[in-house]
């Protein structure tokens, strides 16, 4: 199992978006794409479906720009990826080899696969994803000196 590009860089600009939480100051999309390599058109059509499911809110004006909905410790993983993928990315039980025995159990198998790879991302929240990266920062620069 893959995470796909699109959902990969909702998690990377919400959890720009979470590092800026507590300044309460909102992020313009060039800001966002600039900081996690983004392409800026790409941005803002993800930006704007995570706005219509509730996990950004958008703020008008010249100092405009996009916030978390929520605290970053209220949003899962499984949220965006659900969000971005859709409800229905898993596979479908109308493969025609789940007629068959060895379908069925493949079928089986891959429903665990699901589950576990759900309840994975169902633990973790953006302020986990930050609280990693922040870290791994210290890590590196300890790595350095």
């Amino acid at each position: 199992m893959e995470l796909s590009c699109k959902s990969e860089y909702a998690i990377l600009a919400l959890l720009e978006l979470a590092a800026h939480y507590s300044s309460g100051e909102p992020l313009q999309i060039r800001q966002i794409a600039a900081q996690q390599n983004i392409p800026d058109r790409y941005l803002e059509q993800l930006l704007a479906t995570l706005r219509r499911s509730g996990l950004v809110r958008s703020q008008r004006g010249a100092k405009g720009g996009y916030l978390l909905a929520r605290e970053p410790w209220q949003i899962t993983l499984m949220e965006i990826v659900s969000c971005i993928e859709g409800l229905d990315a898993k596979a479908s039980d109308k493969d025609p080899h789940t007629k068959t025995t060895e379908g069925m159990v493949v079928q089986e198998v891959w429903q665990e696969v699901c589950r576990a790879a759900d309840a994975v991302l169902q633990g973790y929240t953006l302020q986990d994803l930050a609280e990693k990266r922040d870290t791994r920062q210290q890590l590196d620069i300890m790595y350095y000196i």
